[in-house]
């Protein structure tokens, strides 16, 4: 009897084993690129960023991985997470350096710190750019920089390069409002200044004309005439067509004459030294 009780629960624990679903195989890299390939075909970034990190987990030394770091960084740039763009070309540049394709890296990076620099509004905008923190565009304008000059041959130089003129306008416009900003502050060496700036950095870019025109400005108001007489020169000469300039004559912008105000009566809010009798 208890024999035959203990082939019955055999024949039950071999039924059950047989029946028991199997574990699913295992995907080796070759599908894990396949269907990260497939997915950035079909624009679904996401899915193609979920196969390959998990690419790069489960096969970090296979023969797709560093391709799977430069799919990695085109398909966080698609998804606009630029973060991770600039996280995963200083590392890919890092770690491969020497890479038939590392130049890419240098791109995308430089291409990541100069989408950064721009807000939503602003790319449709337009509105108001220069007044912004400069530093983004500084740093794109460098990555850009150092991808002409390590790989002077790279087909992404060209957009680098056109990219950097843009960068310089975006630049010295920058300068110009700071100058802007220091005559309405009657900080007009300051202003001064700036202008010189712009003209010793920044040649040949829209905002010159306006510098020399700030820097004419600024040293009337200082009573540098001479000096305001060699910008005015300038501005005459290369200029011509400036809106301040008209019939040959200078017309002051009024920019000196703004919030013309004591220091005493601007910091008690109007309430002290108003001027009124």
């Amino acid at each position: 009897m208890n024999t035959r009780w203990l082939l019955v629960i055999l024949a039950v624990l071999l039924s059950a084993c047989s029946s028991s679903p199997q574990k699913p195989e295992e995907k080796n890299e070759q599908t894990f690129y396949q269907e990260a390939r497939d997915a950035l075909n079909d624009k679904n970034f996401l899915v193609a960023i979920d196969r390959l990190e998990q690419l790069e987990s489960q096969y970090p030394f296979g023969s797709y991985a560093e391709q799977a770091q430069l799919e990695l960084i085109y398909a966080h740039y698609m998804t606009s997470d630029m973060e991770a763009v600039l996280a995963d070309t200083e590392r890919f540049i890092r770690l491969h350096p020497l890479h038939p394709q590392v130049d890419y890296a240098y791109y995308m990076r430089g291409l990541a710190t100069y989408e950064m620099s721009f807000v939503t509004v602003e790319r449709y905008l337009d509105k108001e750019t220069a007044k912004r923190d400069p530093t983004p565009l500084q740093d794109a304008f460098g990555h850009f920089s150092e991808l002409l000059i390590r790989f002077p041959d790279s087909p992404y130089t060209a957009d680098a390069r056109a990219r950097m003129v843009f960068i310089r306008e975006r630049l010295a416009s920058h300068e110009v409002e700071i100058a802007r900003y220091y005559m309405k502050r009657h900080a007009y060496m300051a202003a001064a200044n700036r202008c010189t700036d712009v003209l010793l950095h920044y040649q040949k870019t829209g905002a010159v004309a306006d510098a020399v025109a700030i820097q004419i400005e600024a040293y009337e108001a200082l009573g540098m005439q001479p000096e305001a007489d060699k910008s005015l020169a300038l501005l005459k000469l290369n200029y011509p067509d400036h809106p301040q300039l008209v019939d040959g004559k200078f017309e002051n912008s009024g920019l000196a004459m703004v919030d013309r105000r004591s220091f005493w009566n601007i910091i008690s809010f109007g309430l002290l030294d108003s001027g009124e009798d």
